[in-house]
């Protein structure tokens, strides 16, 4: 049986032979409540604390003696038929009343093109980037969307998808969006000064040098990717005038313990202190900012959004129902995203 929300609690159930030793769920820790599911005849359960969330992405660990020995995997909910991809594999998932996927997954959208780009500049490895543009607008001089995580972002979040449909509705303008390879992640979304200086002056020159830019270019990502987007956007390029940042790794001392031991902490917990202790913005930009209510980054987040908007940047953020996910992430696209778009590129009718 799926998962179900009963008053104050989701019950949990698992069905399993003689030979299962233990079962337990497998979420996000952030998640208040116990783990270990009950044995009551051939069903295993659990009665986990209603969470405020609009989901649960989830599996179980499953414990079995096999040829009196102990194996344990951790497996989908067989009895669920609801789950979704993420970054880290397939998750059953158990949605709460009244959650509903965005609209503009369904609605109508203008047909577009992929084109492969390579940037080169300071860098080790090039920085790949895939344009997407809408049919018939090769040459034409366009808004730039440029999206760190870009190829995740589409397959886990349809961030293209996303551009076809407001193009289609004319809720935003004609536009590009730029997807960049993490190649290097963790080296290069940790305030890697190469690697900012390679997408804010070479990267972007090649990205107009493909097509002509038009208007602010907006740069976004989440969680590492989010961080590197706001630090992109503070450099000296004039042709930036938008961040869009979901869930931000904006780590500080005082709020991320947990990831102290991150190769790259130290480095980004001083990036992250500098913008904070900045009084004044010398370039004021449109940024946007969500994040998940109960997740690790909420904490930082708060701080990172406060002293943004002290230092005179135009700042909108919200919390939401979720956590740390590209579902997450592509449920909040509407209307946050389109608002930081908006504001700087108008719509269809400028």
């Amino acid at each position: 049986m799926p998962p179900k929300l009963l008053d104050d609690h989701v019950r949990f159930r698992f069905a399993g032979g003689d030979d299962v030793v233990s079962v337990a769920l497998d979420c996000d820790p952030v998640i208040p409540g116990d783990r270990a599911l009950v044995r009551s005849g051939d069903v295993w359960e659990l009665a986990l604390p209603r969470p405020a969330l609009q989901r649960i992405e989830y599996r179980f660990t499953v414990t079995r003696t096999v040829d009196d020995a102990e194996s344990t995997e951790t497996v989908l909910d067989p009895d669920n038929p609801s789950s979704v991809e993420t970054a880290f594999g397939s998750r059953s998932v158990m949605e709460m009343p009244g959650y509903a996927v965005p609209a503009w997954l369904a609605a109508p959208a203008v047909p577009g093109g992929f084109t492969p780009l390579s940037l080169e500049g300071e860098t080790e490895a090039d920085v790949p980037v895939t344009v997407w543009e809408p049919d018939g607008t090769a040459g034409q001089a366009l808004p730039l969307l440029l999206v760190h995580d870009g190829p995740e972002y589409d397959r886990l979040a349809s961030i293209t998808q996303f551009s076809a449909a407001k193009i289609a509705s004319g809720e935003l303008p004609p536009h590009r969006v730029a997807l960049a390879h993490p190649v290097l992640r963790d080296a290069w979304y940790s305030g890697s000064p190469k690697y900012l200086r390679t997408i804010a002056q070479q990267g972007l020159w090649r990205l107009h040098e493909h097509a002509p830019i038009s208007g602010p270019v907006v740069v976004m990502g989440a969680s590492l990717g989010g961080l590197t987007a706001l630090l992109v956007g503070m450099l000296d390029a004039d042709e930036i005038g938008g961040v869009f940042v979901q869930s931000g790794s904006f780590f500080q001392a005082r709020h991320d313990g947990q990831e102290s031991s991150y190769k790259y902490f130290d480095r980004i917990a001083r990036r992250v202190q500098e913008i904070i202790d900045t009084p004044e913005a010398t370039r004021p930009l449109r940024i946007g900012l969500t994040w998940g209510g109960l997740e690790e980054n909420a904490a930082n987040n708060r701080d990172m959004a406060a002293a943004l908007r002290r230092a005179g940047h135009d700042v909108s953020h919200t919390e939401v129902a979720d956590l740390h996910n590209y579902t997450a992430w592509r449920d909040a696209l509407e209307p946050h995203l389109t608002e930081v778009l908006r504001d700087l590129w108008g719509d269809r009718q400028g």
